[in-house]
């Protein structure tokens, strides 16, 4: 009890003090930051004089005095003719590789447009890889297509032999010796997987990319500088879709032929450089004769081979490659079916077996960690039991003996 609680007169309470409040609310200030914002917005954008309004721009410096002049030319012509023109509004042909990079000036508003990238060079990373001098892509087997570039037989030329793996000298020593080709699918989503396979297994090893992945493009320059044969997957449907559905662009039995082959086009222009194709699911598509009719002959007159994997009994690709003449080739079994230390070792030695048989064996297997390591453990020991491993076209062109 205090002072003032005995001094006030009793039946009477004692008077509370006034606390101090501030003298505005919080809906008054988020009402006045909220006004000073939109003022600020509409001062910005009724006296900016900045034409493009903050997109982007790229800046270049240059002293037209320091510039080498043509013979006979003074220092002002040289320096109109370094300084950068308009491109011409009508589209340009662009080669394999290039893309076109528009470069805007800050202060007009004017717009260049660069090409860059080509033969030889490297391209912007997502973008779809073409030809390279340093993994020895033919321009004269591609051809435009609304896709971009896609695989085409020219000059009697066909990309099934130009990017065949394995050198001539291999060739005619594994027509002699019993062969296999492993075929590693499913590559291209996932880098690290991708990498691995590039990495540890020999470049004997034929590497399967699928057409999905952020950068497909750049995987297979990395597996084909080291040496590995390539070959693309194409999606195609299963017996069970949609429900299982391989992916974007899938090849369907319900679509018409012109429609799959547009598709096709779609998945051969993901990247470049492999020998030909092999089914990615594809079980119903691939035994219904219809469907596949219009895509072999389509991937026949391109100059790619086929691979069937072996997981459709019914499917007949391989009697209409033969009626087109194409390359073709059934793998023997899947390696990693049940994906265990021993059974991937057993499907290895039932492999060697088939191989001393008929002269050669296909088998296919994905990019499982266990798959790599085993696969790559067994390929050192290989050709100490008289056997070689050799990329897919040397086994797919090597005759079996029955």
């Amino acid at each position: 009890m205090t002072t003032d609680d005995l001094s006030t007169p009793l039946g009477q309470k004692r008077p509370r003090r006034r606390r101090w409040r501030f003298p505005f609310t919080v809906a008054q200030v988020v009402a006045t930051a909220l006004g000073l914002f939109l003022l600020t917005f509409l001062g910005f954008a009724i006296f900016n004089t900045n034409p493009m309004g903050g997109e982007p721009v790229a800046r270049v410096t240059y002293d037209p005095a320091a510039l080498p002049t043509a013979a006979g030319s003074k220092p002002a012509e040289a320096a109109a003719l370094a300084a950068p023109k308009q491109t011409p509004a009508t589209p340009r042909q662009l080669l394999p590789g290039q893309q076109t990079v528009t470069i805007i000036d800050g202060s007009s508003g004017e717009r260049h447009d660069v090409v860059i990238g080509g033969v030889g060079t490297d391209a912007t990373p997502g973008a779809n890889i073409g030809p390279s001098t340093a993994t020895g892509i033919n321009p004269k087997l591609l051809e435009n297509s609304r896709y971009g570039m896609i695989p085409v037989a020219a000059d009697g030329l066909k990309p099934f032999r130009a990017y065949a793996g394995g050198s001539d000298a291999e060739r005619a020593r594994a027509a002699k010796t019993p062969s296999i080709a492993i075929v590693i699918t499913g590559l291209g989503v996932g880098a690290a997987k991708t990498n691995d396979a590039i990495a540890w297994l020999p470049a004997a090893v034929t590497l399967a990319f699928t057409p999905y992945g952020s950068d497909p493009g750049r995987l297979v320059e990395r597996a084909r500088g080291d040496k590995h044969e390539v070959w693309l997957q194409v999606p195609m449907e299963p017996f069970d879709y949609p429900d299982n559905d391989p992916g974007p662009q899938t090849l369907l039995t319900t679509l018409p032929a012109a429609q799959n082959v547009d598709r096709l086009a779609w998945h051969m222009s993901r990247f470049q450089g492999y020998a030909g194709l092999t089914n990615f699911m594809g079980a119903r598509f691939a035994a219904t004769d219809a469907a596949m009719q219009p895509v072999i002959k389509d991937a026949a007159r391109r100059g790619l081979g086929w691979l069937d994997d072996g997981s459709a009994p019914r499917s007949v690709a391989g009697t209409l490659a033969e009626a087109h003449t194409m390359p073709f080739a059934r793998a023997d079994l899947a390696i990693d079916t049940v994906p265990t230390p021993a059974e991937i070792d057993r499907a290895l030695a039932r492999l060697e077996t088939l191989a001393k048989e008929r002269g050669s064996a296909i088998g296919t297997a994905s990019a499982l960690p266990i798959s790599i390591e085993r696969i790559a453990t067994w390929a050192k020991q290989l050709e100490s039991r008289g056997i070689m491993l050799v990329p897919l076209t040397t086994a797919m062109l090597k005759p079996k003996s029955s």
